[in-house]
């Protein structure tokens, strides 16, 4: 590697390939491009999902793949809630069906584009930025990365893909030696306690990086150019455009069932507002692929419609905007 050993997106400047207000994508070398943006708490709104779309496009017309990472203090400290709390309070409804069916389909696109994308996160990588992570083709995280879901503290559920791949992950890793509704509840209770990870180790422990794909980064100066590096093997190796999955299993009512007491238990318990309830109840429909009568084999596609609807009638829960006003004026969800 040599001079390739660290790489910083700020020292590309000369190097811009496109940008908007809030975002720049810059030519880092070897037929791969790199994408930034710089916003509030690097906050994910519209202009940075514009920027996403925009580079995986350019991209796949005129290099090798894309790493996503920033040199900011945090990679991302998710959606931009303010927004959602406009269209909500606003009640534009519509709107709000958009901007959440954008965010989804941009994450959809990380993973289903022609050509590798990497991600490279540090620092706070939470919500909307976990869930980037979870639709790579590969992580590179910094050791000092607190990464997880933690939408069901501002009384949401994940909306851009993440509780759908959360129930894709639970689905492949259903085996013999354990009932399946267990292996779902694992992945359940990490949302519903909206679990942040405080390493990138504990992010494997935690579900969010996968062993033997993803890996971590000691020396948080290194992992832009490891996942440079990432790209430039999966291009070697020929890579292979995924396919959406259409042959996801969801347990329907029987693990609904179970999920419910499992709720009803930490609200008994006072670990759950009765709100909290609410919240976690519409999760694990979706989790649950809805009040299905048996098991059956979904798309991710029937997921995230599920997701977006659950997200869309919660922005219309009173207590939900409560919380998320309390986020945007104290910076911390209000317990209600």
């Amino acid at each position: 590697p040599g001079g390739d050993a660290f790489i910083v997106l700020n020292n590309y400047k000369d190097k811009l390939v496109w940008k908007n207000s809030n975002a720049a994508l810059y030519d880092i070398g070897d037929d791969v491009v790199g994408l930034q943006w710089n916003t509030k708490m690097n906050s994910i709104g519209s202009e940075v999902l514009e920027a996403v779309n925009k580079s995986i496009n350019i991209a796949e017309e005129q290099f090798k793949g894309l790493v996503i990472a920033n040199d900011g203090a945090n990679f991302s400290a998710g959606a931009n809630v303010g927004m959602i709390f406009m269209f909500a309070i606003e009640q534009e409804y519509d709107e709000l069906d958009m901007a959440i069916r954008m965010f989804q389909n941009t994450m959809m696109r990380c993973r289903y584009s022609s050509v590798p994308v990497v991600v490279a996160p540090h620092g706070l990588t939470l919500g909307g930025g976990c869930e980037m992570n979870l639709h790579a083709d590969k992580v590179v995280a910094a050791a000092e990365t607190y990464i997880g879901l933690v939408e069901l503290g501002v009384g949401l559920i994940p909306g851009g893909g993440g509780t759908k791949e959360f129930v894709l992950r639970a689905a492949d890793e259903m085996h013999e030696d354990e009932p399946e509704t267990i292996t779902l509840k694992h992945r359940f209770f990490n949302i519903a306690t909206a679990k942040v990870a405080t390493s990138g180790f504990e992010a494997f422990e935690a579900g969010i990086l996968r062993k033997g794909i993803d890996e971590v980064v000691v020396n948080q100066g290194r992992r832009i150019a490891v996942a440079k590096q990432a790209i430039l093997d999966m291009h070697a190796k020929g890579y292979a455009q995924p396919q959406q999955r259409k042959d996801v299993k969801v347990l329907g009512r029987s693990a609904l069932g179970a999920l419910h007491a499992g709720i009803n238990g930490m609200w008994r318990a006072n670990y759950a507002t009765e709100h909290d309830a609410l919240v976690a109840r519409k999760l694990a429909y979706v989790m649950c692929g809805g009040d299905l009568s048996e098991p059956t084999f979904v798309s991710e596609q029937y997921l995230l419609d599920l997701e977006r609807e659950a997200f869309l009638s919660l922005c219309g829960e009173r207590k939900t905007l409560e919380r998320i006003q309390g986020v945007l004026t104290t910076g911390k969800p209000l317990r209600n």
